[in-house]
């Protein structure tokens, strides 16, 4: 794996060919082959077959499925529409949450992206950026906020991916049915006893409890 960043890469230029394409347009269709198929669809030969092209022709434009999955989660990333900061800081992290959940459903690949790989590109540079203004006033130090962040992102991809899992969850709720019925876990029984066997998770309830407990009132 090619140690820079492929937004810090010049593409390169065929010896007397004109480009017939951008990079921009290469991760639009990836997108929406992954949109269509999921992201395991989404090689270099399907993403130039959606652009009407060779295979070896996507490589002018980048170096691997791994630079079309970074340049894919960074493009979707262009999609917040974030307020100036200002006022309190909890709402304002909560509203970025809430969009990049919005944006995770909407893209159904997009969670296993942020929980498995780490890229941080042009718009999720911005998006840092925007964490770090709404938390300028915090007495937190750097590091914290950075952590924040990661914390942040991590857990808005885990709770939207057990949405988007909804049917592994009733899965699992009827084996634990199973199991309380069968009489042999007690603090499993009670804990569980008069609720929901699997308790959907409160998207900002949870991520507030967290936030405030990596950052304090």
């Amino acid at each position: 794996m090619d140690a820079v960043p492929v937004w810090l890469r010049e593409r390169r230029t065929g010896v007397g060919r004109p480009a017939e394409r951008s990079r921009a347009e290469v991760t639009a269709a990836a997108i929406a082959l992954a949109d269509r198929e999921g992201l395991a669809a989404v090689s270099m030969r399907r993403v130039a077959a959606e652009l009407g092209t060779g295979a070896a022709s996507l490589y002018r434009y980048v170096d691997s499925r791994d630079d079309l999955l970074d340049l894919m989660s960074d493009e979707v990333a262009a999609g917040y529409r974030l307020p100036e900061p200002g006022g309190p800081w909890l709402p304002a992290l909560l509203e970025v949450c809430r969009q990049g959940r919005a944006l995770m459903l909407r893209h159904g690949w997009l969670p296993e992206l942020v929980l498995t790989r780490s890229a941080l590109g042009p718009h999720g540079a911005g998006l840092l950026e925007h964490v770090l203004a709404v938390l300028a006033a915090h007495p937190a130090g750097a590091g914290r906020k950075l952590e924040a962040f990661a914390v942040m992102s991590t857990l808005t991809a885990a709770l939207a991916l057990n949405e988007l899992n909804a049917g592994s969850a009733a899965r699992q709720s009827a084996y634990l049915a199973h199991v309380i019925a069968a009489g042999r876990h007690a603090h499993l029984t009670a804990a569980l006893s008069g609720g929901a066997l699997v308790p959907a998770p409160r998207f900002e309830d949870t991520i507030s409890r967290v936030l405030v407990g990596l950052l304090g009132e």
